[in-house]
């Protein structure tokens, strides 16, 4: 069976208290649902540190360094501070960063943010990671005109010509547990006509838990939910959608998975 990776999660933020407090219980328990590896998302630069500790501690993870549109208090992350944590080996991307209208209507101080983080990506010529939320028109404007490098839009939830235009700049567009939920029927008519070959799969773990398990903490080996979903949406085997994200996850982030 081909390994399938968790693009997306946050296992610094996990509740363990499933797992008797023992992170490494986490992993393995993924390894049993066939997903091998995992990039733990930076949203603030306080909890950086946190995150590179779980980068460091296992072989399977990865970590990104960047500040949640939504964070507001703390640290604001400049581009010579982002290009300086991203230096780290464990660092494949820069990010989250993008641009949440939904809760949040500073756009000018979201804009900038964005900005910073898409300058660090280039010089760092690492991916981005991007949250868009009700503000699509911003977000590819912002993107055309710092002239982004390639990243993926993560937990996915606009419609199709939203994604069209991502596509066409070059993202990938990787989709989480919100694809299995019943009233999510414009997202999965966008991962029916997703391209194969840019789509990755996420948990966002610990939020957005999937179909079967709605409603309890979500975890890094129930991307296998979200990958049997969409491999039923598209009449595709689950090892054909497996093997496709896994190797677009290897490809934007110079990552090599393995068992």
């Amino acid at each position: 069976m081909y390994p399938l990776v968790d693009s997306h999660c946050h296992l610094d933020r996990l509740d363990l208290t499933a797992f008797n407090g023992d992170l490494s219980k986490v992993v393995e328990a993924a390894k049993e649902l066939g997903v091998y590896h995992m990039l733990c998302v930076c949203v603030e630069m306080e909890n950086f540190d946190s995150v590179i500790k779980v980068a460091e501690q296992f072989k399977e993870v990865h970590a990104s360094v960047g500040k949640h549109p939504d964070e507001h208090e703390g640290i604001e992350p400049t581009v010579e501070m982002l290009v300086e944590k991203a230096q780290h080996p464990k660092v494949v991307a820069i990010g989250e960063t993008g641009l949440d209208y939904y809760r949040d209507h500073n756009k000018q101080l979201q804009m900038q943010r964005f900005a910073v983080h898409i300058e660090a990506a280039k010089r760092t010529d690492k991916a981005l990671i991007i949250h868009t939320r009700q503000a699509r028109e911003d977000t590819i404007a912002l993107l055309k005109s710092e002239q982004s490098g390639p990243g993926v839009f993560h937990c996915f939830t606009e419609d199709y010509d939203m994604a069209k235009k991502g596509l066409d700049l070059g993202f990938y567009i990787s989709f989480s547990g919100i694809v299995t939920f019943k009233n999510a029927e414009m997202l999965k008519e966008v991962a029916k006509k997703v391209p194969l070959d840019r789509m990755l799969v996420e948990t966002d773990a610990p939020y957005l838990t999937p179909v079967p398990f709605r409603g309890k903490a979500n975890q890094p080996g129930y991307t296998r939910y979200v990958a049997e979903y969409i491999a039923e949406l598209r009449n595709l085997s689950y090892e054909e959608i497996a093997q496709a994200t896994t190797q677009n996850f290897e490809k934007l982030f110079k990552v090599e998975v393995t068992r």
